[in-house]
């Protein structure tokens, strides 16, 4: 503060804001017309609406639908439009400039958000929308353009910022888009660490135009991206012939950049089209989307294949039968190479993952950390236990050398690394760990979620539960693992057994207690 200025001077605030100013800071807003002025009580002239009216007629945006747990997403434009992209732009520069107690404001980096965008076709309004709404809040922004989300954990760390979003909608139908927040250093910003902050201050502040007060620049950091991914890769790398489906995402545009021209690697290209149009949904999970990628193994004889999701995130893996391999398994595969050159390490893994996960870590000398499914909670324990790798049932890889955060690219590094060590046949590679029968994840509607666990709590008394995240029952020889999901009607149940024979026998012992099976 300046040295006139007394901490008693600083009693004023800005509608949604959640730090004081003082009264010459205030009144010099309204002389600039400060977008937020006209409905602030402190406004020298009466305010024209009141503040209640107003975060009432916010509260009719219905932000509450599209701010998800770890996330913010929703239909464009009936659910998540330019106007609300505007308010959310604000409401995440006001939460980064209420981050900056810890910063040298004089740094320029100090007060800098990086932001991306994926390939959507409503990409480009939401951005403009967004970026008018961060800069009316004094927040400056670097625009790293049209990347994958992973990038942006590297952008966030490269250049320094306080932050980071990107323009997405991952794996969800192409009518879709939304925003991925990021702190610093790449932590992940949900719904207990500033996602409801944000929601708060967007559903409180007016959208009007008004002169920028933060400045704008774009930087092309692609080529930095891939040096980072390709120290990573141990050349030279076997010779592999692989399939690659894109999605029609950001991997159409960024696995030419990062493993273009890597000696030994054919790529067979599968929907590297990225112009907003999907020849399937870009969720790799769904067992229909990897149809194109397994005929293209079998018919041209590739190694493996690779399909990855809207953002490029996600992977999953298919072996050169056409055989998709669970990203449980792939976690159990990967914690053992990773604990090779990392001897006692931690190893995290999401409590969806079979019993082999733990076993495999356990047998590679390392320490086997379960936890709670979602990026937020995965990141979290990384950077706690200083794990060396972490995997999610979802397809999320974590990475130590990534700032915990988790990198599809990574992934695939490893994997390239991991079969120029062994040159088996993937499916070969993969059969040892195929050692239990399980049910995938399966979807019940009903009302009454939280009566339902506690019946099965009850029912099942006797045996090993937990409640990390929902309520997990385990026996000698079968266990399962119900979840409620944050924002519908529904349970999630996952079920492991030591034979097809008991999962299907526990399946219908457990179904009719948990509601009606979803349509997938």
């Amino acid at each position: 503060m300046k040295p006139e200025q007394k901490p008693e001077d600083y009693n004023r605030s800005c509608p949604g804001h959640g730090y004081k100013i003082s009264d010459a800071v205030c009144k010099a807003r309204q002389v600039r017309n400060y977008p937020l002025c006209e409905d602030c009580e402190y406004h020298d002239e009466p305010p024209k609406v009141q503040v209640k009216e107003k975060t009432s007629k916010m509260r009719g945006y219905e932000m509450d639908k599209i701010f998800k747990a770890y996330d913010i997403r929703g239909v464009y434009p009936d659910q998540l439009d330019d106007e609300k992209a505007w308010c959310i732009g604000h409401g995440t520069a006001q939460f980064f400039r209420s981050q900056l107690n810890g910063y040298d404001r004089s740094d320029p980096k100090a007060n800098v958000i990086a932001l991306g965008r994926d390939m959507r076709k409503s990409s480009p309004s939401l951005r403009k929308a967004f970026v008018d709404g961060v800069l009316s809040a004094g927040v400056n922004i670097i625009d790293i353009g049209m990347i994958d989300t992973s990038q942006m954990y590297f952008a966030v760390n490269y250049l320094n910022t306080i932050g980071g979003v990107q323009i997405t909608a991952s794996h969800n139908p192409g009518q879709y888009n939304g925003f991925k927040i990021t702190g610093q250093k790449g932590k992940p910003i949900g719904q207990e660490t500033g996602l409801e902050e944000i929601r708060r201050i967007a559903q409180a502040v007016p959208h009007k135009s008004s002169t920028p007060q933060a400045k704008l620049t774009e930087q092309d950091i692609s080529q930095e991206y891939k040096k980072f991914l390709r120290k990573f890769v141990k050349e030279p790398v076997r010779k592999l012939k692989i399939a690659v489906d894109a999605s029609n995402g950001m991997a159409g545009k960024y696995w030419p950049i990062v493993f273009g021209g890597l000696q030994n690697i054919e790529t067979i290209d599968i929907n590297f089209e990225h112009n907003g149009d999907f020849v399937h949904d870009p969720n790799p999970l769904v067992e229909a989307n990897l149809k194109q990628c397994q005929a293209a193994i079998i018919e041209q004889k590739a190694d493996f294949g690779i399909c990855m999701d809207g953002d490029a995130d996600r992977c999953m893996l298919v072996d050169e039968k056409g055989e998709r391999i669970p990203c449980d398994l792939l976690t159990a595969l990967l914690a053992g190479h990773f604990l090779k050159e990392n001897p006692g390490s931690t190893i995290v893994y999401d409590l969806r993952s079979s019993w082999v996960v733990k076993e495999e870590i356990t047998r590679g000398g390392g320490t086997p950390r379960k936890e709670r499914v979602g990026h937020a909670f995965m990141k979290k324990t990384m950077a706690e236990t200083d794990a060396v790798f972490g995997g999610e049932v979802s397809g999320h890889f974590y990475f130590r050398d990534n700032w915990y955060c988790d990198s599809a690219f990574l992934a695939v590094a490893n994997i390239l690394n991991l079969l120029t060590e062994n040159p088996k046949p993937v499916s070969e590679i993969i059969a040892p760990l195929r050692r239990y029968a399980s049910s995938g994840e399966r979807n019940f509607t009903c009302e009454d979620k939280d009566e339902r666990i506690n019946g099965l709590k009850e029912k099942y008394k006797n045996a090993k539960i937990d409640f990390l995240d929902g309520i997990t029952v385990e026996h000698d020889d079968w266990w399962f693992n119900v979840r409620k999901s944050n924002t519908e009607p529904l349970l999630r149940l996952n079920m492991e057994a030591k034979s097809p024979e008991l999962l299907e026998a526990k399946l219908e012992e457990i179904s009719p207690l948990l509601g009606i099976p979803a349509k997938e």
